[in-house]
Formats: structure tokens, C-alpha cells, sequence
């Protein structure tokens, strides 16, 4: 199944959007959270464009208009990126909404449908490893 993801600010204006493949319709926010930074983390991995888009900004970039440039072109750690990203959806650093409902708790399950739509709204700049 294919599921859009939006980043989307407090306002509503989104910033990056993009699908994703899901092998269930049935999983869990931090499944969610884990499946949406590994893919944007491989992607980025296996061409390593000039910049990163992505939930969480990795430690030696510098934020501009067109996404997050790093200093030095190098791979970024799926595994650090995952922690973090999951360390901050607990601490409240950005919300998830599906289908215009907010999910509160990392064990909660979701349930998709070919037309569900994934909102990521961050509330802090997230600055990973």
C-alpha cells in the first residue's frame, strides 16, 4: 500500500511531500516513524544529493531554503536518525496526524486505507547525529 506522507508547519503550509511503501495496513506510530526516517535515510544514503530533506536534521548541516545541506557529503546513521526522530515524537518535538486525527503514543495502532493521508507537523527543529 502506498500512503502519501506531508511536513507540514503549525499553519497548515506544507513543506515536503512524498509516498511511501507500506507492507501492512496495520502498524504501530513508532513503526510509522521508524519505516518514514529509514526510507528518507536510504534514499539520501544512495545518491547523497547536495541536500537533505527529511524529519530529522542531521548534526553537521546547516538549514537553508532548499532543505538541509551538509558540510561535508557523508552518510547519515538510520539507526541515530530513528532514535532520535522516535525521542522526539515522545517529547513532544513534532505530532503525527492520520487521516486528520492526532496520535498520541508510540505503541498506538494505526489503521491505513488507500486513501489516508500522513502528516508530520514538527513544534521544534530536530538535530540528529
Amino acid at each position: 500500500m502506498n500512503v502519501l506522507i506531508s511536513d507540514e508547519l503549525l499553519n497548515g503550509t506544507v513543506t515536503n511531500q512524498f509516498e511511501i511503501q507500506l507492507d501492512s495496513d496495520h502498524l504501530t506510530v513508532a513503526e510509522l516513524i521508524t519505516k518514514r526516517v529509514t526510507i528518507e535515510i536510504e534514499n539520501y544514503n544512495k545518491r547523497l544529493p547536495e541536500y537533505f530533506y527529511g524529519l530529522v536534521e542531521p548534526k553537521e548541516a546547516e538549514r537553508t531554503l532548499n532543505g538541509y545541506k551538509l558540510k561535508a557529503k557523508q552518510l547519515i546513521d538510520v539507526e541515530k536518525q530513528v532514535y532520535i526522530a522516535l525521542n522526539a515524537f515522545q517529547k513532544n518535538g513534532f505530532f503525527v496526524l492520520v487521516d486528520n486525527e492526532q496520535l498520541e503514543e508510540l505503541d498506538q495502532v494505526v489503521t491505513l486505507k488507500s486513501t489516508s493521508t500522513i502528516a508530520f507537523v514538527k513544534l521544534t527543529p530536530l538535530v540528529g547525529g
